[in-house]
C-alpha cells in the first residue's frame, strides 16, 4: 500500500513531498523521463475567465512537458506521480476496498487509476484545480476506475504571501466536489495519505490514523525541523521511506500480508511459494538476457509485448515497495525530483542509490496567480 507524505513546514522549501510506490515488483514500469502530450481541451465555466461563454478551449502554447515514470502494463500508460514544467502536480494512492463484492465500487476498474494522474498532468494549463475537481467528480471523469485518492494542484507561490496555492484530494469514494479536502495552503503543516479516505483535521483523532501515516508524519516533521542542507535532507527523507516495520517472515501469502501493510512505511518484497517461484523465473530469464539493470530508461516506452499480455505482468512475483520519490520545491520555484528504483525489470534488487535519477528544473509561471478554491 503506497504512502504519500507532504509538508509545508521546511523554511527553505515551499513544499516537500515523498512517496513509496508499493506494487508487484515485476509490474513493468518505465524509469522517470520527460515526455510530451497534447493538452486536453476543456469546457470553461461561464464567467470564470477561462473561456468565452463556456466554449471548449485549447491551450495555444504547444505540447505540455511532463516528468514521470509510466506504467507499461496497461494501455493508458498512466503513472502514480508526476509534475509538469508548468507546475501541475499529482500523486495517487489506491483505495483499499473492504467489500470486494460491491459491484458499485470495484477493486479493479475498466480504466486505469494511473490515467487519473495523467488527466491532470495533460490538462490545459489554463484550467484551474477547482474546475478540474468538478469536471472529474461531477462530469463522470472518475467512472469505471477502481478506488483511488488523487492529490493534485498547481504548484504556485501566492503573490505577496509566504504560501503556495492549495492542493485538492479527489477520491471517487466521495459523493461530490464539496467533500474534497484542500491541503498545503498554509505553512507549517504535515499531511499523510495512504490507501484510505483522507479525513481533514478534526474529523478523526491522530490515534485512529494508520501507524505508517502517524509515524511517517512524525518523522517528516522531525526531518524538516533540522533545516539541513539539500543532500542531508534528501538522505533523511529516503531514510523515512525505508522505515520497515513489516514482519521478518517475507514468505507469507499476500492475503496474510495485506492487513499488515498499514503498519509499515516500507514494504519488503514478500509473497508465498507461487510468487517466490515467479520471481526466481523472472530473474533467471533476465540472467539469460544479460540485462544491465543499472542502465537508465532504455526501458522507457519500448516493450516487446502489448500491455496486459506481458510475461512479467500484473500480480506476478513478489509484492513490495518498487519505487521511492523525493520532491523538493524551493521558494524560487526550483524543483529537485529524485526517483529511486529498487528493482530492475527482471526482479533483481538494485543497491540503494544505484537506481537513482534526479531532475532539476524551474516551474514556469511560479509566481503567476491562479484561481483559488471557493
Amino acid at each position: 500500500m503506497c504512502i504519500v507524505l507532504i509538508t509545508t513546514a521546511h523554511p527553505k522549501y515551499a513544499l516537500v513531498a515523498i512517496d513509496n510506490r508499493d506494487e508487484y515488483i515485476l509490474r513493468p514500469t518505465s524509469r522517470p523521463h520527460w515526455w510530451t502530450a497534447e493538452p486536453e481541451s476543456y469546457r470553461a465555466p461561464n464567467g470564470s475567465g477561462n473561456g468565452v461563454n463556456g466554449s471548449a478551449k485549447r491551450h495555444s502554447q504547444g505540447l505540455i512537458e511532463i516528468l514521470s515514470s509510466r506504467d507499461l502494463q496497461r494501455a493508458e500508460r498512466g503513472t502514480w506521480l508526476g509534475i509538469t514544467k508548468g507546475g501541475n502536480f499529482a500523486v495517487l494512492t489506491n483505495y483499499r476496498e473492504t467489500d470486494t463484492n460491491n459491484a458499485a465500487n470495484p477493486v479493479c476498474g475498466t480504466r486505469s487509476r494511473g490515467g487519473m494522474v495523467t488527466a491532470w498532468l495533460r490538462a490545459d494549463p489554463a484550467e484551474s484545480t477547482e474546475h478540474f475537481v468538478h469536471r472529474m467528480l461531477e462530469d463522470g471523469g472518475v467512472k469505471g476506475v477502481g478506488g483511488f485518492s488523487l492529490i493534485c494542484g498547481k504548484l504556485r507561490k501566492v503573490p505577496g504571501e509566504n504560501n503556495i496555492e492549495p492542493l485538492a484530494i479527489i477520491s471517487n469514494r466521495c459523493d461530490h466536489a464539496g467533500q474534497v479536502p484542500w491541503i498545503c495552503g498554509q505553512r507549517g503543516s504535515v499531511y499523510g495519505l495512504s490507501n484510505a479516505i483522507y479525513l481533514e483535521n478534526g474529523d478523526e483523532s491522530e490515534s485512529s490514523l494508520w501507524p505508517k501515516i502517524r509515524n511517517g508524519k512524525a518523522m517528516l516533521s522531525h526531518a524538516v525541523s533540522r533545516a539541513a542542507d539539500e543532500q542531508e535532507l534528501v538522505t533523511s527523507l529516503f531514510e523515512i521511506l525505508d522505515t520497515d516495520s513489516f514482519p521478518s517472515d517475507h514468505t507469507i501469502d499476500l492475503e496474510e500480508g495485506i492487513p499488515l501493510l498499514k503498519n509499515s512505511i516500507f514494504i519488503p518484497a514478500f509473497g508465498g511459494k507461487e510468487h517466490q517461484q515467479e520471481m526466481c523465473e523472472a530473474q533467471h530469464r533476465g540472467n539469460l538476457k544479460e540485462t544491465d539493470h543499472n542502465s537508465p530508461a532504455a526501458e522507457t516506452l519500448t516493450i516487446a509485448a502489448p500491455p496486459d499480455e506481458q510475461l512479467n505482468g500484473f500480480q506476478t512475483g513478489l509484492y513490495g515497495t518498487q519505487r521511492q520519490t523525493v520532491i523538493l520545491v524551493d521558494w524560487e520555484g526550483n524543483v529537485t525530483y529524485t526517483e529511486r528504483a529498487l528493482w530492475d525489470d527482471n526482479g533483481n534488487p538494485i543497491p540503494r542509490g544505484h537506481g537513482d535519477e534526479t531532475f532539476r528544473f524551474k516551474i514556469e509561471g511560479w509566481e503567476q496567480e491562479v484561481e483559488s478554491p471557493k
